[in-house]
């Protein structure tokens, strides 16, 4: 089975994940500004990787326009944020959040996988270091010890660079693959 992994990724996380998975696969991997719907029947599974950004995952317009084209392809999406993805509740908001932006035959058809990423305040663009900013405002408000555990990790890492990369969360999607 031929492969190629995508990805959208402003600060790197979703980058690095997708190396990772290319790497691992031996296949070529490319930033999805630069695919083509022709350039992708040459292969038989479309591997997208895309950052979380309030409820929605970069790269996935360009991945939707593509959908009539590569339809008939094994479609498989992994996403890269700051949210725990062993949590039943993350996942299940950011899978919500997938299925309002993708058409329903392309959810259905699409396998998930959830890693988790990380983030450089000092590399933050504008808005998103103001969107931190009143995230963790609302969080304070909530008080403390009235948090989640990933909540208290973001107002204490507020600021800060952290990441959770784990090359090795990927061997859940690598096995997928390999199986089909």
């Amino acid at each position: 089975m031929r492969c190629i992994v995508t990805y959208s990724s402003k600060y790197g996380s979703a980058k690095k994940y997708a190396k990772w998975i290319g790497e691992a696969l031996s296949c070529e991997v490319k930033d999805i500004k630069s695919v083509r719907s022709d350039m992708l029947q040459n292969y038989d599974v479309i591997i997208h990787g895309g950052s979380l950004y309030a409820g929605g995952v970069s790269g996935m317009k360009q991945l939707v326009k593509l959908y009539p084209s590569i339809r008939d392809k094994k479609l498989i999406l992994f996403t890269c944020g700051l949210a725990d993805p062993t949590s039943p509740q993350n996942v299940m908001h950011i899978e919500k959040g997938i299925a309002k932006t993708v058409p329903k035959d392309m959810y259905n058809n699409m396998k998930q996988f959830h890693f988790r990423g990380g983030i450089d305040y000092s590399r933050l663009s504008l808005i998103h270091r103001a969107m931190m900013w009143m995230l963790c405002q609302t969080m304070k408000r909530k008080g403390y010890d009235n948090l989640s555990d990933d909540d208290k990790l973001m107002l204490d890492t507020y600021g800060k660079q952290i990441d959770f990369s784990d090359q090795s969360t990927i061997q859940m999607l690598v096995e997928y693959i390999m199986a089909c």
